[in-house]
């Protein structure tokens, strides 16, 4: 006789770069989030979908929270506070090669009084010595009162599947939330223009990171020169997938930055996007790209509102 089958929400918070979004991929084992060595990568709360025979693990991947500068900095730490709400557990990430600081207990302190169990992961352990890390475990340990400490890499794997087994053991019986083979509930249009915002915070200086937002909007198919009206569009609508994505930057300057000399930068941004979207979905994708500038949107509330932040 089989056990009953575990399935719940799982929120992960943090500061800004301890690897949460990296994590989520590794426990969902598909890229559901994308992810930068720039701080504040991710901007909303996304959902990644780990199914077993056991268990169904929704994971709720959040903005690092941070003391914000700006409105939009405001909404994104709101975001990460409200996603610690009607879930099952919290976990916490910190990272193992840097100082345990006033961030770090800020967060704790929200994690260990949201209400749900909470656990405590000390990732990067590929990254720091052995001894570096039973001092961070140490000082991990004065944050409050977490369930568990786990140390592990997300970039590697190592230890992830403890942080598995602690988490599902502390998963009511449920039902299955998504169906069989789903990892991410995110639109196609917002994986696309994360993805595009990923390959252009690789190349990004270092004012740039924060003024980039993407958004995509899907563009119906061209009718097949030379066919019927009505079975081209749904022959070519079945091979490829088109999209037209907006590159919005703050100021004029920021432009030129992001196009690149001769629409280099851009152009490599959307070809890395495309194919990786590709990969993803199994279809053909055709991908366009256009930047415009929107002065200084992150501090415009109506702005914000408009980009659905």
């Amino acid at each position: 006789m089989t056990g009953a089958f575990r399935s719940g929400f799982v929120t992960v918070v943090g500061r800004p770069n301890t690897g949460k979004s990296t994590l989520v991929n590794r426990l969902v084992g598909a890229k559901v989030a994308i992810v930068s060595q720039r701080p504040q990568t991710t901007r909303g709360a996304i959902r990644g979908v780990r199914t077993t025979p056991e268990s169904q693990i929704v994971f709720v991947d959040t903005p690092g929270i941070h003391r914000p500068r700006t409105p939009l900095g405001e909404r994104t730490n709101a975001r990460a506070s409200a996603a610690l709400e009607d879930v099952d557990v919290v976990c916490q990430v910190v990272d193992a090669t840097e100082a345990i600081g006033p961030g770090d207990r800020f967060v704790a302190g929200l994690a260990t009084t949201a209400g749900p169990p909470a656990l405590l992961a000390v990732n990067k352990v590929d990254a720091a010595s052995p001894g570096r890390v039973v001092e961070q475990l140490a000082r991990a340990a004065e944050l409050g009162e977490f369930a568990a400490f786990v140390p592990l890499s997300a970039a590697t794997g190592e230890g992830t599947d403890v942080l598995l087994a602690e988490l599902e053991a502390r998963l009511p019986d449920g039902p299955r939330y998504y169906p069989e083979g789903t990892t991410t509930d995110q639109p196609v249009v917002t994986l696309a223009a994360e993805l595009v915002r990923e390959k252009l915070l690789a190349v990004a200086r270092e004012e740039l990171p924060h003024s980039i937002a993407v958004t995509v909007e899907e563009l119906e198919a061209p009718d097949a020169p030379g066919a019927d009206p009505d079975a081209g569009r749904e022959t070519q609508a079945a091979e490829v997938l088109r999209f037209r994505a907006v590159v919005r930057v703050e100021r004029d300057s920021q432009k030129g930055i992001v196009i690149g000399k001769g629409g280099l930068v851009l152009r490599d941004a959307g070809t890395a996007a495309r194919r990786e979207l590709e990969a993803l979905l199994g279809r053909r994708v055709h991908l366009e790209t256009f930047v415009t500038v929107d002065h200084e949107w992150q501090r415009r509330p109506r702005a914000l509102d408009r980009l659905g932040f």
